[in-house]
Order: structure tokens, then C-alpha cells, then sequence
């Protein structure tokens, strides 16, 4: 079993079932999905860079992301509708934690000039979503390999809808927050 699954199964729900006075366990939120987005932007019509970066995102997502293509014809950007303008790929069960774990314990801290993670980027609907400038922070991708750097738009999908439930969750998973002052 995954160390963060584990570690959420057995503290982490007491703790914040404690913590908020919830009287049901079925109350404390619980991660659903995450959702991670890229564009592939100007190197689209480069097919064996394009290809390069599937293949890193597989590496580093563990599992092959579907292409997203283009709803609308825009001219100015070259783009015509069904063009594959970037990729997707939705983690969930055992390979979302696997994710999340290599993205808080390994990922993050290689970020340059890293001062924490906003705690304003959650929604109405209390998910969190980050955006990741280099795809190169993930231990799987080779920085001396790689065609371009591209960013990726990382969502956490949680079961609650409660911001202050779903921040204390993603707190006691480990996620690097900046502290308030």
C-alpha cells in the first residue's frame, strides 16, 4: 500500500474528525482524482518532441495521458478545430497517490526560489489546483534529454466541499503551504 494512503487511513482521518468535531467518519473529505493538464503550445507541429513529452508524462504521471483537442478554429495561433493543442491525463486509486506522494515529497522541494504553495487557490467547491513551471522538477525526466520545458495545471479533486476540511487534509498529507502570518 502507498505510504500517504496509509498514513491517511490510519491518522489522518481521526485527526481531523477530532479536530472539526465530525460526528459521521463518512464527513472527512477524501481525495477523489487529480487532474493534470498541459498545453503543448508552440512545439506542436514537432512530432518527435511532442512525442518526447508523452513519453516523460508517462514516466512521471504513471499512466499515458489522452490528447485534448482544439474546440474552435483560432487564426491568430494557428490552430484549427480537432488539432491536438495539449494533453490530459486523470490519476485516481493507487496511481493518484503514488502521484501526489512524488509530487509533495520529491517534486516540489526542487522547485527553484520555492518559498510554499498559496493557500487561495482552492475553488467553491474546495478543490486545490497549482501550476508547475517546469515539467523537468519530476525525478523521471532526464533535464540533459528533454526537447522543451513545459508547465503542467495540477488539480486535487477532494469528496468535501468545505475549503477549511479539504486545506487541513492537504496540511496533514504534507502539502507545502505557505504559513500565515
Amino acid at each position: 500500500m502507498n505510504r500517504l494512503k496509509e498514513k491517511y487511513q490510519k491518522e489522518i482521518v481521526s485527526k481531523i474528525q477530532k479536530e472539526f468535531s465530525l460526528k459521521n467518519i463518512m464527513e472527512v473529505p477524501r481525495l477523489k482524482k487529480i487532474v493534470v493538464n498541459t498545453g503543448i503550445g508552440n512545439f506542436k507541429d514537432n512530432k518527435t518532441a511532442v512525442e518526447s513529452f508523452v513519453n516523460e508524462m508517462t514516466q512521471f504521471l504513471g499512466q499515458r495521458p489522452k490528447p485534448t483537442k482544439a474546440r474552435l478554429s483560432v487564426a491568430g495561433f494557428k490552430i484549427r478545430e480537432g488539432d491536438t493543442v495539449g494533453y490530459s491525463a486523470t490519476l485516481r486509486g493507487n496511481t493518484m497517490w503514488a502521484f501526489l506522494d512524488k509530487l509533495i515529497s520529491i517534486a516540489i522541494p526542487r522547485i527553484r526560489d520555492f518559498r510554499g504553495l498559496s493557500t487561495k487557490s482552492f475553488d467553491e467547491a474546495g478543490n486545490y489546483s497549482l501550476g508547475i513551471k517546469e515539467h523537468a522538477i519530476f525525478p523521471e525526466v532526464d533535464p540533459n534529454t528533454i526537447k522543451d520545458v513545459r508547465s503542467l495545471q495540477v488539480t486535487i479533486v477532494s469528496s468535501g466541499d468545505r475549503k477549511d476540511l479539504n486545506k487541513a487534509l492537504l496540511n496533514y498529507l504534507g502539502m507545502p503551504f505557505k504559513k500565515e502570518a
